[in-house]
C-alpha cells in the first residue's frame, strides 16, 4: 500500500452491532467486496466476533462483525451477547446497524441500545436495506434512544452507500500505520474459515432449528505446505447436533444431505485456499451442547 505511511493515513477499529439478521455480515462483504463473512437469511448466523480488514489509500479499517444482539436463552446465547459487547471495548467507533424499514422497536433493539450505553466512542446509525424502504423513519425512531455521531443509509445487497459510510467513519479513526498486510481480509485462522464455510452451507440447505443446533468442529487440517507428501488439503470436520433426529436430517436419505453440504463447502474451500480439498464430514450427537460449558470451551465459544 503505497500511501500507508503518508501523513493523515488512518487505522482503527469499527464494531458493527445490532439485532440478528439486519445485515451486518452482508455489509462487511460489501465493504470488502469479497465473501468474508457467512451470510444467511436466518438469524444468529454470526457466532464469533470476526475482524475483517478494509483497505484504501486513506485508511485501513478493521471492521468487527459481531453476533446479533438478542435476549439469550442458553449458554451459547450468553456467549454471543458477551462477545458482541466485548468487541466494543477495543473499538474506536461503532456502527449500530438497523433496517431502513424499522418503524417500531423490538426487544433485541433495546439489547443493542444497552450494549452501546457505556461505549465512549462515536456511534453511527446505519440504516441497511435502504433500497427497499425510506430510512428517515428509522433515523427518527432510533434517534430518540441516544445521540449519534452521524447517520448513513446503505444497501449492502446492492452495494449502495458504502463509500459514503467509509467517508463518514474516517474522521473518527486515529492516524497511524496499517496493522495488516493489504492482502489480508480476515484476522482469523484457516481452521475457523473452514468451519464457517461448512456451517454456512448447513444454514443455506437446512431449515427450522437444525442449523441453530449445529456446530462445526474441525479436528484435522493438513495442508500440502505442512505435509509435503500430500497433494490435497485434508480437512476432517465433525458437525455436532443435539438429537438423533437432527443427525438424521443432517445426514439425509442415503447420506444425500451431508454429501450436498460437503460438495458445496469443498468448492468454497478450494476457492478460498487455492488448493484441491478432500473434505471428510462426520455427524455427532452431543445432547444440549449449547448449555455445556465444556463443549462450548472446546468449540471456542467460551
Amino acid at each position: 500500500m503505497s500511501g500507508a505511511t503518508a501523513a493523515g493515513f488512518r487505522c482503527g477499529v469499527v464494531a458493527l452491532v445490532g439485532r440478528p439478521n439486519v445485515g451486518k455480515s452482508s455489509l462487511v462483504n460489501a465493504l470488502l467486496r469479497a465473501r468474508a463473512a457467512v451470510v444467511s437469511p436466518k438469524p444468529q448466523t454470526t457466532r464469533s466476533a470476526v475482524r475483517c480488514i478494509y483497505n484504501d489509500e486513506r485508511a485501513q479499517i478493521v471492521f468487527t462483525d459481531t453476533p446479533g444482539l438478542y435476549c439469550p436463552r442458553d449458554r451459547l446465547g450468553r456467549f454471543l451477547t458477551e462477545s458482541a459487547a466485548a468487541a466494543l471495548e477495543d473499538a474506536d467507533a461503532a456502527c449500530w446497524i438497523v433496517e431502513a424499514g424499522d418503524r417500531s422497536l423490538r426487544p433485541e433493539d433495546r439489547e443493542a441500545a444497552r450494549a452501546l450505553a457505556d461505549f465512549k466512542g462515536p456511534v453511527v446509525l446505519v440504516a441497511n436495506k435502504a433500497d427497499a424502504a425510506d430510512p428517515e423513519g428509522a433515523f427518527e425512531l432510533y434517534g430518540g434512544l441516544r445521540p449519534f455521531a452521524g447517520h448513513a443509509a446503505v444497501s449492502a445487497k446492492m452495494g449502495r452507500g458504502i463509500g459514503a459510510l467509509v467517508d463518514l467513519l474516517l474522521p473518527f479513526l486515529p492516524e497511524g500505520t496499517p496493522w495488516y498486510d493489504p492482502d489480508v481480509l480476515m484476522d482469523t485462522t484457516e481452521r475457523f474459515m473452514a468451519s464457517e464455510a461448512i456451517r454456512g452451507h448447513v444454514l443455506a440447505l437446512l431449515r427450522d432449528e437444525v442449523p441453530h443446533c449445529t456446530a462445526v468442529e474441525v479436528q484435522e487440517y493438513k495442508s500440502p505446505e505442512e505435509y509435503p507428501d500430500r497433494k490435497r488439503l485434508y480437512i476432517r470436520a465433525v458437525l455436532i447436533v443435539e438429537t438423533e433426529g437432527q443427525k438424521a436430517i443432517l445426514i439425509g436419505a442415503s447420506g444425500s444431505m451431508i454429501k450436498r453440504i460437503g460438495r458445496a463447502a469443498r468448492t468454497d474451500l478450494e476457492e478460498i485456499t487455492g488448493l484441491p480439498v478432500y473434505l471428510d464430514l462426520w455427524v455427532k450427537v452431543s445432547p444440549r451442547w449449547r448449555q455445556s460449558e465444556a463443549v462450548l470451551r472446546r468449540l471456542g465459544y467460551a
